[in-house]
């Protein structure tokens, strides 16, 4: 088990340094770069400026340089705890992400713990009541939550929220609470908006691990060690909980490495719909803009926690089914 561990964290380490090569290129493709943008939107609004004042905020935020250069140097940086400067505003980047990716990580653990509790035991039930209507029901749930868009489902919820009730349903927190500093009083109001959002974003996801779990735990109640313990007079409950149920947990425990990426993807539209202070909207401006180390500074973060959360999730899969261990 510790080989399989050093293993796997020895491979994490060509693969960040990789991934942030290949985030840092394909930030600086698009046409242009962050002065480009800044001076068209400059431009826009009936200001120019000069060649001269371009060459020189391009040498003054290391623009001018050849990309294997910036990367070096953002990279030696970083190193350091130093992410660089933001520069569409103007401040170091550490102090725009950390609570964003802290606020982030909360809503994604939330949706997940939200999503498990409701995917495991419908779709257990569901497996177990095959053809029932109860699974005719939770099929029918799968789907509708499969089919609509989360962003969808946000607007139709904030409609509804002010519409009938007057409430304001966006953002984490209450007005007097977001600029405050961090309190138990401002986490406790945390955890009263947080539910909403890790819905939302948990509808898609719950429907379709629905589904897995009722496929997988279907294939494992027909296999002959469960029919063998049937037939020695094993409680059915206690036999599906047990055996097949822990077997069907593995596409739950793998899938905790894209978790949070996946959040963040399909999260933005609803984290700009909700005004969520998390990291989609600010990476979303950030790419549109062309603000190169902030995006960076994200993608490196996001990628990390993917091969952290990819590691967590190899582990706790070798635990679970001792198959992948003695195969490893």
């Amino acid at each position: 088990m510790l080989q399989y561990i050093l293993r796997r964290v020895l491979l994490a380490i060509p693969t960040l340094l990789v991934i942030s090569i290949v985030s840092f290129i394909l930030i600086q493709l698009p046409p242009g770069d962050f002065l480009s943008s800044y001076a068209a939107n400059l431009a826009a609004t009936g200001e120019e400026l000069s060649g001269e004042q371009l060459a020189q905020l391009r040498e003054a935020y290391g623009l001018d340089q050849p990309v294997y250069v910036q990367y070096y140097k953002w990279m030696r940086g970083v190193l350091h705890g130093d992410f660089g400067l933001s520069l569409e505003w103007r401040v170091p980047v550490e102090q725009l992400i950390w609570e964003r990716m802290a606020l982030t990580v909360a809503l994604s653990g939330f949706t997940m713990i939200f999503t498990w509790l409701l995917a495991i035991p419908i779709g257990v039930y569901s497996a177990t009541h095959q053809y029932s209507p109860g699974d005719y029901v939770a099929t029918f749930i799968g789907f509708v939550g499969l089919g609509v868009p989360s962003f969808m489902i946000a607007l139709v919820l904030m409609w509804i929220a002010y519409a009938w009730f007057g409430l304001d349903v966006g953002g984490l927190f209450s007005p007097e609470f977001k600029e405050a500093a961090w309190s138990w009083a401002k986490v406790w109001d945390l955890l009263k908006h947080i539910w909403i959002p890790a819905i939302i974003l948990g509808m898609g996801g719950t429907a379709g691990l629905i589904r897995t779990m009722r496929a997988n735990t279907l294939d494992e109640l027909h296999k002959p060690y469960v029919i063998t313990a049937q037939a020695k007079g094993l409680k059915k409950n206690k036999l599906v909980w047990k055996y097949p149920v822990r077997v069907a947990l593995n596409p739950f425990v793998s899938g905790v490495g894209s978790a949070l990426p996946n959040l963040i993807s399909g999260g933005t539209i609803v984290g700009v719909v909700l005004s969520l202070p998390t990291a989609g909207p600010l990476f979303l401006r950030a790419l549109q803009s062309q603000d190169m180390y902030l995006a960076g500074a994200f993608i490196l973060l996001l990628s990390t926690l993917t091969v952290v959360g990819t590691l967590i999730s190899d582990i706790l899969l070798a635990w679970l089914d001792p198959r992948i261990r003695f195969g490893a």
